[in-house]
């Protein structure tokens, strides 16, 4: 029973390695010598308390549309912050007249807090009469712990319309610092790296075959309204991947993609705050909480399994933990991360991540899981 385990286990991870391979060699990046369309921008930030990283964020998206070659819109709307969040916006507001400052509503029933936000965001660009705009346009997304590139917008917008796709994620550089982070962060571009075929996702109608990244999220206006925008995920934790679903479920495609070189995001410092923010959404990460349990039960075979028989002496072993190893380092290699010594640590970071899954449905059921002072439900 044992040896059939790790023989399966093995076979897992090399398939993942395998798939790992061909998405490092196929994966859309923005390239900014792309002809960029002079087409109507608005940049659009949430932000609730967020004093720490607001003001370096709004001067990257000021840097990153100077870049833009038609009309374009920096919006922040602040969403009912109780730090010094508001004052910050009121001076960058005061040194650019061009930057639109929103007061975020309450938040009705059904929603949770940041579709909604994004949700009035996006409101705001819809009403957007200027005689210089053009219809259509593109609106991006981006999280306050973002930074963006000077040329990250054009080279985002160029490469969704060279490859005639209507949502597109350039998944930013997670910066990490401390053991906690950097045994935890890479699983986030890892995760799909292995798991999900981009060049059949790409295309495909399937919910299941969708991955996205709300750090930074560019989406075409017209097809955002038509597949309900926000509205459409007022509920889910996860709404970046339920606005790429919705676009999909509208008729169009999208797809993640390797932004490294052109945004980069420093999510969380220290285990308390990795804890926290991944408590919040794991339970829903991959469907439901029984769905997070086959997931993580099968990674726990493909990853620790067979590094565990390695350990006795197992050569099928050998090769899967290998297999594993092998699959984070391409994708830290492709998506600027920590290879070395990180990699040889992957079944602990597989058991890392179980145990923060274990964590979020546990806080889901109780009915304890909170974000930034709210209550992680509609």
């Amino acid at each position: 029973m044992w040896r059939n385990l790790i023989r399966v286990g093995a076979v897992g991870a090399l398939g993942g390695l395998a798939l790992t391979v061909d998405n490092a060699r196929r994966i859309r990046v923005p390239d900014a010598t792309l002809p960029c369309e002079p087409e109507p921008l608005w940049v659009l930030l949430p932000v609730r308390d967020e004093a720490t990283d607001v003001t370096d964020c709004v001067r990257s998206l000021q840097g990153a549309t100077a870049r833009w070659p038609g009309p374009s819109r920096i919006v922040v709307l602040d969403d009912e912050s109780t730090d010094a969040t508001p004052e910050l916006l009121a001076q960058l507001s005061a040194d650019d007249d061009g930057l639109v400052v929103l007061r975020g509503e309450p938040r009705p029933d059904g929603w949770l807090g940041k579709p909604w936000a994004c949700a009035q965001l996006a409101a705001f660009a819809a009403a957007d009469t200027d005689p210089d705009r053009a219809p259509g346009g593109v609106l991006v997304f981006v999280d306050a712990d973002v930074r963006l590139a000077a040329d990250a917008l054009v080279a985002t917008a160029a490469t969704m319309r060279a490859a005639h796709l209507d949502l597109f994620c350039p998944y930013p550089l997670q910066e990490t610092s401390g053991a906690a982070e950097r045994l935890v962060q890479p699983l986030l571009q890892w995760s799909w790296m292995s798991t999900l075929p981009l060049g059949l996702a790409e295309r495909s109608p399937r919910p299941s075959l969708s991955a996205a990244n709300g750090q930074f999220l560019a989406v075409d206006k017209n097809v955002y309204e038509r597949a309900g925008g926000h509205r459409a995920v007022r509920a889910d934790v996860l709404e970046d991947i339920g606005l790429l679903r919705a676009v999909k479920n509208s008729g169009r495609c999208g797809v993640v993609g390797e932004g490294s070189a052109v945004a980069s995001c420093r999510m969380y410092d220290g285990w308390e705050q990795v804890r926290a923010g991944y408590r919040k959404s794991l339970w829903a990460a991959f469907g439901s909480p029984s769905g997070a349990v086959a997931v993580m039960t099968f990674l726990i075979v493909s990853y620790v399994a067979p590094a565990a028989a390695a350990l006795g002496g197992s050569r099928i072993g050998l090769v899967g933990y290998l297999a594993g190893v092998a699959s984070r380092v391409v994708t830290a290699r492709r998506t600027g991360g920590h290879s070395w010594p990180d990699a040889l640590l992957h079944p602990v970071s597989v058991l890392a991540l179980a145990t923060l899954t274990a964590d979020s449905i546990v806080g889901h059921r109780r009915g304890a899981l909170r974000w930034k002072g709210r209550p992680v439900h509609a």
